[in-house]
């Protein structure tokens, strides 16, 4: 791995399974290098199948596939592949059974993996399906998608994105992805669909629809938007919530952010030293 820069799980999938060696050797030697990096090594502790005829290779028993930084381990693997201007090349890859993908500073886990070459896509499925880097961590019940290209995470089904004490959810995530200089991978913006909930220490905002800004903390929601800090309680069709600072703007329902924004204030519930924040941020919600 000297003098190749890390490399992120979707980055891997991409790549690794682009191309088989033109002439097939041992299964055991397969050779996935085609671009940048070296070649990848596929272990199994109940052996390797060549499926001539159908052209799959099928790994089983503890599998573990390794190329340059990255390994994805499962029960079993099976990777398809075609014969293109003479050559062999792979289109599909799935994974099955304790599914983990791991890579500099992320990992993903699922019970089913498929990477579908063509479309450039992961699809993790199970009963919790997470990915996880260094500061974030998304997981979700039912699925989730990783775009390599797009840099794109979309994870389907009571979903969760947390970091730093704040979490969000909803039925539906999609997460944005941006390159670490540590050759990582940093969440930078979450676009959240249905049942949208956004908990921090001191505030609990539920809505339709939501954009949080990881880089700046600010999360934007509509819909019915519901405010709660400590016993006070704002409602609105628009809200505009610093994460960072505590500061939040609510705006009405006439389409243009204007319009009554209707709430239940209770100073005392917010006193300093009680749950639910600071006299200040409360103050700034009254003027709002």
């Amino acid at each position: 791995m000297t003098g190749r820069p890390a490399r992120t799980v979707a980055a891997v999938l991409a790549a690794a399974w682009l191309a088989l060696a033109s002439a097939p050797a041992a299964a055991q030697n397969l050779n996935l290098g085609g671009g940048e990096g070296g070649p990848i090594e596929i272990f199994a502790d109940d052996g390797i199948e060549w499926q001539q005829d159908n052209r799959i290779f099928v790994a089983q028993g503890n599998a573990r596939a390794v190329r340059d930084d990255v390994e994805v381990h499962a029960d079993t693997l099976k990777a398809y592949y075609r014969e293109v201007g003479g050559k062999s090349e792979i289109w599909r890859l799935d994974a099955s059974g304790q599914v983990r993908i791991l890579s500099t500073g992320e990992t993903a886990y699922g019970d089913l993996a498929v990477f579908d070459v063509d479309q450039s896509v992961l699809v993790l499925t199970g009963r919790a399906v997470r990915f996880v880097t260094a500061e974030d961590e998304i997981r979700a019940d039912r699925q989730l998608e990783y775009w390599t290209g797009k840099r794109l995470a979309v994870a389907r089904g009571n979903a969760v994105a947390k970091r730093e004490g704040k979490t969000l959810r909803a039925q539906v995530l999609a997460a944005y992805m941006q390159p670490t200089k540590s050759g990582g991978t940093e969440i930078t913006r979450v676009e959240a669909f249905d049942d949208v909930r956004i908990v921090t220490e001191r505030d609990d905002v539920t809505a339709d629809r939501g954009v949080y800004n990881l880089r700046t903390g600010m999360a934007t929601l509509t819909g019915a938007v519901k405010l709660k800090r400590g016993g006070n309680v704002l409602n609105g069709c628009r809200a505009d919530v610093n994460l960072n600072t505590g500061i939040s703007r609510l705006r009405g329902c006439d389409g243009k952010g204007r319009g009554r924004v209707s709430g239940t204030l209770r100073p005392e519930a917010a006193r300093p030293g009680e749950s639910g924040g600071d006299g200040d941020n409360d103050q700034d919600d009254k003027k709002k």
